[in-house]
């Protein structure tokens, strides 16, 4: 590895931002330049934004093309959105550059299934241009298929995974609770869910990086949202919910092999959840739960796990990679 690893942001929203603060306090990185589409964002040193409260000297451009230094970038971190169709021109731009690719794109975590053509034409572009790419997070990336796998070394059988993460949304930024329905009707929550509007994207990828890991065959996906209602007022900064109105969300996944259901993901985000976990359940020899009592922070987790990764993805081999192809991803001052 060279004394320091030249990064570009790309995507300068709330996680990119996360991602670029993080990246700065890293002895072993230089942030060299930015992006982001943004009118209110282009021009703008991403120190400032980045809750540095000073400039680093990078300036945010609307064209990874007009990046000074481009040539000299080793890995660009992508955080713009959570479906492939949206960001894979953006990661072809990336990748034609001669850059490594950690994206924050959930749907990008484990793509094969959903977007086979798209899967196979990132890979084979990374590959004529020798880069890596990588898509990773909090999850997906970590607490619902990483780490499962990781503790399955374990074990001499598996039967069942069981995921589950509940979460009290009041922590969590506006455009999150707006996302999970909090303050809407029953209908109007509905409404949204039939519209797509509301769902946990990476559900799906999960399920597949878990059985291509465990080497199951699955026949069969599926997914179910369903509202959480307030019992009570429940409120954040940014709103109020009422007794009666959708506090959050409550999303299943489940995966099947031979008919039988070996997969089941429990994704629960609402404002004043009483108790607020992860946790992990292997069932099959030996039993084995994990579980993180208060829960791990989505947008602190998805930083580190896009930072720690960093060094994994710059000795990796080219191509569409997976959480679960490269070394595990650790702290590194």
């Amino acid at each position: 590895m060279k004394n320091k690893i030249n990064v570009i942001q790309y995507g300068c929203g709330p996680i990119g931002c996360s991602v670029a603060k993080l990246a700065l306090q890293r002895s072993y990185l230089t942030l060299i330049g930015a992006v982001d589409t943004a009118k209110d964002k282009v021009g703008k040193d991403l120190g400032e934004l980045a809750g540095q409260n000073q400039k680093i000297g990078v300036s945010i451009s609307n064209d990874l093309g007009a990046v000074a230094g481009l040539n000299s970038a080793d890995v660009v971190l992508h955080c713009t959105s959570s479906q492939l169709i949206r960001v894979v021109d953006q990661l072809q731009q990336i990748v034609e550059a001669g850059c490594d690719v950690i994206s924050t794109c959930e749907e990008l975590s484990f793509p094969y299934k959903k977007h086979p053509e798209l899967s196979n034409r990132i890979n084979r572009i990374a590959l004529d241009h020798n880069v890596t790419v990588l898509a990773t997070g909090i999850n997906p990336g970590f607490l619902m298929d990483a780490w499962p796998l990781f503790m399955s070394g374990v074990c001499q059988k598996v039967d069942l995974v069981k995921v589950a993460r509940v979460q009290d949304a009041s922590l969590r930024r506006l455009s999150f609770q707006k996302k999970i329905g909090a303050g809407c009707s029953v209908r109007e929550f509905q409404a949204l869910v039939d519209g797509g509007r509301i769902r946990h994207v990476g559900i799906e990828e999960s399920i597949g990086m878990i059985a291509g890991g465990m080497g199951w065959q699955l026949d069969e996906v599926t997914e179910k949202i369903d509202p959480v209602i307030a019992e009570a007022r429940a409120s954040s900064q940014y709103l109020t919910v009422e007794p009666g109105q959708v506090a959050g969300v409550r999303q299943m996944g489940y995966g099947s092999v031979e008919g039988k259901i070996q997969i089941i993901l429990e994704f629960v985000a609402y404002l004043g959840a009483r108790e607020t976990y992860d946790e992990v359940c292997l069932y099959g020899i030996p039993d084995l739960r994990a579980t993180v009592h208060g829960g791990i922070n989505g947008d602190i987790g998805t930083a580190a796990t896009v930072v720690n990764s960093i060094p994994r993805v710059v000795h990796a081999k080219p191509g569409l990679l997976t959480v679960k192809d490269l070394p595990m991803a650790v702290y590194s001052s």
